[in-house]
């Protein structure tokens, strides 16, 4: 169970990363101000994925 879990995590942190440097790389090439702006909206939601997911994670890695 701790592999899934692990493995979970991991993709959701890289999502998270893989969107920032998208948003990231738009507006340093100066990209569709719009573009970045939804970018940035997809970060932010998936951050919130992410705690939720480590959160849940760890609350039942410690009442196993």
């Amino acid at each position: 169970m701790h592999t899934v879990s692990n493995a979970l995590v991991g993709v959701a942190v890289f999502a998270v990363f893989f969107v920032l440097l998208m948003g990231l790389a738009n507006m340093i090439r100066g990209g569709s101000p719009n573009l970045s702006q939804k970018l940035m909206r997809w970060r932010v939601g998936l951050q919130f994925l992410a705690i939720l997911l480590i959160i849940g994670v760890l609350f039942f890695r410690s009442h196993s």
